[in-house]
């Protein structure tokens, strides 16, 4: 009886352990950038712009800044052009949600991209696992300074087309040499000509950079977040990653089933 109720124990504990694991990895609810107020850029031409993420327990300040100049710039109000194919909004079928993000951006907030060259993001702390979701890259293209998973395209595996249609894009690494790489978002015209979608760089850090690789009228994108760096991976001992909790419960299922067999 005394080895049962250890074996119970044990596999109470393997299960909860993997169960946190597994929850770990499913979808999750995207805190998307609040963006606010008009161009607050000091430089004729240039165009800099402010926001907020508000998660469940911080509050972040994001700014993009593009030397370049912007399309539009839509804070407040105007049309939504996070709809599925211009008839509203169905997060089942969306181009910007996946098996990774829940929740479709928030609001009409965009910014809305023309010309080619540099352009950043920036956040007030280290965020986690940022997500960004963009609306026709047509002609253009995106080469990020950070690694990236495309989550979701419009027209694939189910999803809506976007509010401008349908198109397929690919993921290119290219080797810059010195140990430098630049992780490029290409339009292919797989299925029209028109991408929307969602990516999503994995880690924590506190600034994003890339290039629009040509001048298109236009391209828009937003950003959103898991959560702040300390909220999605909390420092300290006392709770194991949700890889080491894996790892605890196979453990404990081994100790579990050796039992079983001492006692055959």
């Amino acid at each position: 009886m005394k080895v049962k109720r250890i074996n119970k124990a044990l596999l109470a504990v393997a299960a909860i352990s993997l169960g946190l694991a597994s929850a770990s990895a499913g979808a999750a609810p995207i805190f998307w950038t609040d963006w606010t107020g008009a161009n607050v850029g000091s430089i004729a031409g240039a165009f800099q712009a402010q926001g907020t993420l508000t998660t469940n327990q911080s509050s972040v300040t994001v700014t993009y800044s593009n030397p370049q100049g912007i399309g539009f710039y839509q804070a407040s109000g105007g049309t939504d052009y996070w709809q599925n194919n211009r008839a509203g909004r169905n997060p089942a079928t969306s181009p910007y949600t996946s098996a990774a993000v829940d929740n479709i951006p928030t609001d009409t907030d965009i910014v809305a991209l023309r010309y080619a060259g540099m352009q950043t993001l920036n956040f007030s702390q280290a965020i986690a696992n940022p997500v960004f979701a963009f609306v026709s890259l047509n002609g253009n293209g995106y080469a990020f300074n950070r690694d990236f998973e495309l989550l979701s395209l419009g027209g694939v595996d189910g999803n809506d087309c976007g509010y401008w249609g349908c198109g397929g894009a690919s993921k290119v690494v290219v080797d810059l040499g010195g140990g430098n790489f630049e992780y490029q978002l290409n339009s292919n015209n797989i299925g029209g000509s028109e991408p929307h979608g969602a990516l999503r760089f994995l880690g924590a850090f506190d600034s994003v950079a890339w290039r629009s690789t040509s001048n298109e009228y236009w391209n828009g994108f937003t950003v959103g977040v898991q959560g702040t760096a300390e909220e999605v991976f909390p420092p300290g001992p006392d709770l194991p990653e949700p890889g080491s909790l894996a790892l605890l419960g196979l453990g404990l299922l081994g100790l579990v089933t050796a039992g079983r067999r001492k006692q055959a």
